[in-house]
């Protein structure tokens, strides 16, 4: 079946123009479902993975509907975070501007008095934080009464960080005839119910409602004991090389250390933090764009729906909170049909929560080892290993951490290190002492190094 063109679904000759000189000479398919029905006034609730276009998606169908020579609010978009409305700033700026559109980013963190005083040039398109985007109409600074279409772009991130009533004010704000439209990687059921209140008959689209990642994407992990973890970092960067990378931490106060520690490696790094003002995400992210370091060192918050350019590997230096997060996590690379990789670095312990995701996301989350210099598939690793005592498929023992840096795997002799609970005693240990390591402490050590969502439950009989 041949694939649609952007004249076939109504994209109009200066915007296909303006969309070849940045290379883009086909929509997605998101964009082919998506644009002839918002072209038609639809509502629609869209379900799409990260990186597959649905930026344009949308941007394309607001600007064609905007009458520049009319000097009012026509459109709004809204955005969960500061750097994801600036991005949508940008790209509308790229092809809005020829026709003659004014766009303008309202976000929280910058100077109301300014954004109050730049409204008076009397912007067409409005992209903006939902909290901003309330208090100036609060204020009566922002107009609705004009407001055709409202775009709620990431829907489910937008209702984590601000819950759906702001939104929903918002909306109330705008004309009963407004055209909405809810875009997100993940429905959820906030979502969901948003959209039952709102929207009129809305059309639903997704390229596959079953497959929440790009099919672009190769899933993988590492399992490493917590205090080796820095160590595999520093050896899945070194091997896969990235021209640049992410690398995801759970605890705020680790990115810090983790930060330094790449650095002292030769590794360039910065870190972003969920609660850094507008000037620092700006300043950190602009280098990290122009290749001034190669490792973003981040929270989730801080570099959700972040879009970067050539960004071929992420690395989650702790599992991600749950499968939606990792989905977001893994969305920054593989965008628009380009490779990527998603490595996830594991204890022992954690392993089960990689197979909790894959069979979630219906993904590959393969296990991998590093060996020789070389990653390997686990079962092949083991084999090439030789010396290293092999898991059973379907449980057993495994060859304990991963071949250390000389690529000589590490030896254990059979017979020495006698079964938990046989009652023998270890003749390698001294008389009197005890086993040490998670056997030693328990249920305690079975959950070091877990996610702070998994500490905080009760333990299972079969730690499932």
């Amino acid at each position: 079946m041949d694939k649609a063109s952007f004249a076939a679904i109504g994209i109009e000759d200066d915007l296909i123009a303006r969309l070849a000189e940045f290379g883009i000479n086909e929509p997605s398919p998101v964009q082919a479902q998506t644009i002839p029905l918002l072209l038609e006034g639809r509502d629609i609730l869209a379900a799409s993975q990260t990186g597959t276009g649905k930026t344009l998606a949308y941007l394309l169908p607001l600007l064609q509907g905007i009458r520049p020579e009319h000097k009012v609010m026509q459109k709004l978009v809204l955005a969960p975070t500061q750097e994801l409305a600036m991005q949508i700033v940008r790209e509308a700026e790229r092809y809005g501007e020829p026709r003659g559109i004014r766009v303008m980013g309202l976000i929280g963190g910058a100077a109301i008095k300014r954004q109050i005083d730049k409204l008076r040039e009397h912007p067409q398109l409005v992209v903006g934080t939902p909290g901003r985007i309330r208090e100036l109409i609060g204020l009566r600074k922002l107009k609705m009464h004009e407001v055709s279409t409202i775009v709620i772009d990431e829907a489910d991130q937008m209702f984590q960080l601000s819950g759906a009533g702001e939104v929903a004010k918002i909306i109330s704000s705008a004309l009963r005839t407004r055209q909405l439209v809810m875009l997100s990687a993940t429905i959820g059921p906030e979502t969901k119910a948003l959209a039952g209140r709102e929207m009129k008959n809305p059309a639903e689209v997704g390229i596959d409602p079953g497959v929440m990642t790009a099919q672009s994407l190769e899933h993988h992990y590492v399992v490493a004991e917590e205090r080796n973890k820095m160590e595999m970092l520093r050896r899945i960067i070194r091997h896969y090389n990235p021209e640049r990378a992410i690398v995801f931490v759970n605890a705020n106060e680790d990115i810090r250390e983790i930060e330094s520690k790449l650095n002292q490696l030769g590794l360039t790094a910065a870190a972003l933090y969920g609660d850094a003002d507008k000037v620092t995400r700006s300043n950190v992210l602009s280098k990290f764009r122009d290749g001034k370091f190669r490792l973003l060192v981040a929270s989730d918050v801080a570099a959700r729906g972040l879009d970067i350019e050539n960004l071929s590997l992420v690395v989650s230096f702790d599992p991600a909170f749950d499968s939606e997060h990792y989905v977001h996590r893994a969305g920054r690379t593989g965008r628009m049909g380009r490779r990527g990789l998603s490595v996830t670095i594991v204890t022992e312990q954690q392993t089960f929560i990689m197979r909790k995701f894959a069979r979630e996301l219906d993904i590959a989350l393969t296990e991998r080892e590093m060996v020789g210099g070389r990653v390997l598939p686990a079962d092949e690793a083991r084999g090439a290993s030789r010396g290293g005592a092999e898991r059973p498929e379907g449980g057993g023992t495994r060859r304990e951490g991963l071949a250390p840096r000389s690529g000589k795997p590490p030896v254990r002799t059979a017979g020495v290190n006698p079964p938990a609970g046989s009652g023998k005693p270890d003749p390698t240990r001294p008389a009197g002492s005890t086993r040490t390591g998670n056997a030693a402490r328990g249920q305690s050590g079975k959950n070091k190094g877990a996610p702070k969502w998994l500490k905080d439950k009760t333990p299972r009989g079969d730690g499932r």
